[in-house]
């Protein structure tokens, strides 16, 4: 997805490049993940001249939001404060980004009173 919105638009062999400068991968398994994102309408697909061009369905955001609610139903029953926890139990989250996430949810704790 990233490699997407980077480019705005993208062909398979596009990802399948930029991912092969970081790690190697299948030509196949990108096409794979690919064709997933589209089914699950993250990507939208259309014909080009040589090749299908994918580009974002929906804004970074607006795609992220819903893959974290689906990776929390999925992995945590629904619910953030495991993975916060683990988050800051394995030292993901440094103590500035702890005092900024403190932050906004006191702040989001006010917009719902």
């Amino acid at each position: 997805m990233k490699t997407v919105w980077d480019r705005r638009a993208a062909t398979v062999r596009d990802v399948y490049e930029a991912l092969l400068e970081r790690r190697k991968v299948a030509y196949t398994t990108v096409m794979t993940m690919m064709g997933i994102l589209e089914q699950k309408g993250y990507l939208v697909k259309q014909a080009g001249e040589r090749a299908h061009v994918y580009t974002p369905a929906e804004p970074r955001q607006n795609v992220v939001r819903g893959m974290v609610r689906e990776f929390l139903n999925r992995v945590f029953d629904g619910s953030a404060k495991p993975l916060l926890m683990h988050l800051v139990e394995d030292e993901r989250l440094t103590p500035e980004e702890i005092e900024e996430i403190t932050r906004q949810a006191k702040g989001a704790r006010r917009k719902r009173s």
